[in-house]
């Protein structure tokens, strides 16, 4: 049995590091049936992902090109949806503005890593192509482990 039927990544806007996140798990993640989606904790309205994001993403075989922030709501946490913050700050924000949040680590809690992943908004494409790689580790090791988990379940 599955321990988790959807993952969804959490970053401030949605339009950065946690679509870089879900980009990378669609490619990296073999088991088809867990839904990966990404969400903000501040989306006043829907924006594209950041120009900088898209430019990493296809330079590295990826595209997140019709992706359109969506804001994190109540109705996304339950038993079955692990919540994962790109940073604590995020989680600490996260469990102070929902009734009833379930399952939510930050990504790097979760793999039990000693280094966060930085937001790279306002640097130049070099500081993405970092946080890329940065995440690209960090969500390697993450399907490993979903992996694990889904075979002993």
């Amino acid at each position: 049995m599955r321990h988790y039927d959807k993952l969804i990544f959490v970053s401030e806007s949605d339009t950065a590091t946690s679509p870089m996140a879900e980009a990378i798990l669609q490619r990296q993640f073999l088991l088809e049936d867990i839904l990966i989606a990404s969400k903000g904790l501040v989306v006043l309205f829907p924006e594209p992902i950041n120009p900088k994001v898209e430019a990493v993403l296809v330079s590295n075989g990826l595209s997140m090109k019709d992706h359109v922030s969506e804001p994190l709501l109540e109705e996304d946490f339950d038993e079955r949806t692990l919540v994962l913050t790109m940073d604590s700050a995020q989680k600490s924000r996260l469990l102070r503005s929902f009734e009833n949040p379930r399952n939510v680590f930050t990504l790097a809690e979760y793999i039990r890593a000693d280094i966060e992943v930085k937001d790279p908004y306002g640097g130049p494409l070099s500081d993405y192509g970092k946080c890329f790689e940065d995440l690209k580790e960090q969500v390697d090791r993450l399907a490993g482990i979903l992996m694990t988990e889904d075979s002993v379940r």
